[in-house]
């Protein structure tokens, strides 16, 4: 999964987490696309899917042997450039998913780095200890085709056992929180001539790179959080695989699966219209004048954030990142509408409110509140 457009993983994996990692580079930069490059030494040639497809199952960067050096070493310490066998899985995966783009291990820049550990080191420890056994580290490329990929490694089983993180550091370079979170939130919506959105995730005397990282990454990190932990069905597994739901209090809360058409549905679809045409990143579907009645809908759910409202995966990670940076570490976050320079509809966290209580329980249970 990927917030950060999170990235599933192998197998045409349309989750969220998929998605999150696929930050749409070009219209964050207005560049063009990529043009695919062969890159030396994969096993399949760039455009053969199948072969991808069938590289990517028991790929080494999904086994927890693996990692096993990885994961003698602290926490704090799995950082870096991703390793040979990443970069391999990495473009597998876009090749299979029909990406252009063709990552390489990052070089990295000593100051993007040090934003990184400042991130985590703000965090609280309760949090971040929380990742122990769970994550095998965060990693480091250019050319990702998204601001951040998070996908299962199994184990000897082949069940998910814990989850690697994986970062686009020139993506990062240039990113300030505030500005990161109103274009991520304007991108549902076509422009409009006279609307306005605009987020605020951070103080004026807080908006920086280094916030932006760690929002970013509190999302990724609740992909990984939810690793065997029964918070919502298997991302690389369609809806139509998933059996009973009763052992997934957190999904309960808002989704029903529809096995016959091979979809999730949120409970609140009927009065929620415009939720099934809510696209981040990838083409808006909604108008710029949809936005205030868009935002109106929200606040009959219990989703944190609108794009909350996509997916499973991504309303525990949104919900998780939302949580940690409002509740726990006294940060803002409100969206704001405006319609001819006039504010017309807005969002603040829904922590505290009737809506999200059942989400804010199961939230303090699982990570209480942490200092």
């Amino acid at each position: 999964m990927s917030e950060t457009l999170p990235r599933c993983g192998p197998g045409l994996r349309l989750s969220s987490v998929r998605a999150i990692a696929r930050l749409a580079i070009t219209a964050l930069f207005a560049l063009q696309p990529v043009a695919a490059q062969e890159v030396a030494g994969l096993p399949c040639a760039d455009v053969d899917k199948e072969c991808a497809q069938q590289a990517m199952k028991h790929h080494a960067a999904g086994r927890i042997d693996t990692w096993r050096t990885m994961l003698s070493v602290p926490v704090a310490e799995r950082i870096g450039p991703a390793p040979p066998y990443l970069v391999e899985y990495l473009n597998l995966d876009n090749i299979l998913n029909g990406y252009p783009e063709r990552p390489r291990a990052a070089t990295l820049d000593a100051g993007l780095l040090a934003d990184v550990r400042g991130a985590i080191a703000d965090l609280p420890a309760a949090i971040w200890n929380l990742f122990g056994d769970r994550l095998v580290g965060v990693y480091f490329v250019d050319g990702l085709g998204g601001t951040g990929y998070t996908d299962y490694v199994f184990d000897a089983q082949g069940k998910p056992a814990k989850g690697f993180v994986v970062l686009d550091a020139a993506v990062l370079a240039g990113q300030r929180a505030n500005a990161w979170a109103t274009w991520k939130e304007n991108t549902p919506f076509a422009p409009g001539a006279g609307y306005r959105l605009d987020a605020r995730i951070e103080a004026d005397d807080n908006d920086n790179r280094r916030n932006a990282i760690q929002y970013i990454l509190l999302h990724e990190l609740g992909h990984v959080l939810s690793i065997g932990a029964d918070i919502h069905p298997l991302w690389n597994l369609s809806p139509k695989e998933i059996g009973s739901t009763a052992r997934y209090p957190f999904f309960n809360l808002s989704w029903i699966v529809d096995r016959e058409a091979d979809k999730y549905r949120s409970r609140f679809d009927a009065n929620f219209p415009q939720r099934t045409s809510t696209v981040y990143y990838f083409g808006a579907k909604l108008a710029a004048a949809d936005m205030a009645a868009t935002y109106a809908s929200l606040k009959l759910t219990n989703f944190p954030s609108l794009y909350a409202a996509t997916a499973p995966g991504d309303d525990f990670a949104e919900s998780f990142a939302s949580y940690v940076h409002v509740v726990l570490m006294q940060r803002p976050w409100q969206i704001t509408i405006r319609h001819e320079g006039k504010p017309v509809a807005s969002l603040r966290a829904c922590w505290g409110e009737p809506r999200c209580a059942e989400k804010h329980k199961l939230l303090e249970q699982l990570v209480g509140r942490a200092s």
